[in-house]
């Protein structure tokens, strides 16, 4: 019998060792159920050869060569990543509507004896409830925002809060960036729908009678756009600011963003981005920092010429109520100590 999903949640509740996602590459890589792996049925090629046979030739047809693909990429699941599964193993199956995929896959696995079943409605039923979460509902607690200037270690602290049981939701986690113009991280950022799904599944676990902290973030998050209800609670919500001396934000910068600095010639073609904000005279300054790897002299620079005087526009416009933590330092082992400071000042509200 199909499991039909009523919650987001709730496919973690269920008791299946594991989610196999049986779609092909590129509909896995566009999004997929978090946690799940993907066992293909059809590659990519050969779900457009069944396609084109079933628009082309016959239903039929496309069915009998889809049937004898899906055997095969069975048997190789079979031989290849589920040989060492016991008899006990239970999986949840799904495709791209809980159709023919992934109930011809779950049957293999029905006859070899595991307790294997199906997503109704498959990926599109998890995708309608990820919708309805992120874009449909009101945040379902409180939301405060962790704000501070550029290298407040806002991302730190945030980390710390949730490790001493804080409600946080990690925006630049989700979106893999760090939320700015040198924010890139290796590997890339996830697709929208990617990060709306790790999103709603956070947003879905919140406990209404508690406040969430969300890092104070522009609208997008690298290419990753935050959406409306989240965005709006985020405008209107309470803040906590960090406020912490230039040269203390500078050398917490030279320490968060030394995968970067470790490459000085990315860094200068970063930096040359900035050009149509500032004269030719102030970046050629900041490459040539970057050149000679005077990385802390460049990290106040740039705080004090671009992101210290954007960050004071923007809140300029803002009238929510601001709860200011003065620091000294920002190093490792001063963070606990704010992030404990920082979680009393929610406790008090």
């Amino acid at each position: 019998m199909a499991v039909t999903l009523t919650t987001l949640p709730q496919i973690f509740a269920l008791g299946f060792d594991s989610i196999i996602d049986v779609r092909s590459p590129a509909e896995w890589a566009e999004d997929h159920i978090p946690g799940a792996i993907n066992l293909p049925v059809l590659n990519d090629a050969e779900r457009a050869e069944v396609g084109t046979i079933y628009k082309q030739v016959s239903p039929f047809t496309a069915r009998k060569i889809g049937g004898a693909l899906v055997a095969k990429n069975a048997a190789a699941h079979l031989q290849g990543p589920l040989a060492d599964k016991t008899g006990g193993w239970k999986p949840l199956v799904y495709c791209w509507r809980g159709g023919q995929r992934s109930g011809s896959f779950t049957s293999i696995l029905q006859q070899v004896g595991w307790r294997a079943d199906v997503i109704a409605g498959g990926y599109k039923a998890w995708r309608k409830l990820v919708v309805d979460q992120v874009h449909e509902r009101p945040v379902p607690s409180p939301v405060v925002l962790l704000d501070g200037n550029t290298g407040s270690a806002k991302t730190e602290v945030l980390a710390l809060l949730a490790a001493q049981g804080v409600q946080v939701i990690d925006l630049e986690g989700m979106a893999r960036h760090r939320g700015s113009l040198f924010g890139a991280l290796p590997g890339g950022q996830p697709s929208q729908k990617t990060f709306e799904g790790a999103l709603a599944l956070a947003l879905a676990r919140l406990d209404p009678a508690r406040p969430v902290v969300v890092e104070a973030e522009s609208s997008k998050v690298g290419n990753c756009r935050i959406p409306a209800p989240l965005w709006k609670a985020m405008v209107a919500a309470p803040r906590i600011e960090i406020v912490a001396p230039l040269a203390a934000r500078a050398a917490y910068l030279t320490r968060a963003y030394a995968d970067l600095l470790a490459d000085p010639a990315r860094l200068v073609q970063v930096i040359a981005l900035l050009r149509p904000l500032h004269p030719a005279v102030v970046i050629e300054a900041w490459q040539a920092q970057a050149g000679a790897g005077a990385f802390t002299d460049l990290a106040e620079g740039l705080m004090a010429r671009h992101y210290d005087p954007r960050y004071a526009k923007h809140r300029g416009r803002l009238a929510v109520p601001v709860q200011r933590v003065a620091v000294d330092s920002l190093a490792p082992a001063a963070l606990p100590e704010l992030a404990a400071r920082i979680a009393a000042r929610l406790h008090d509200r």
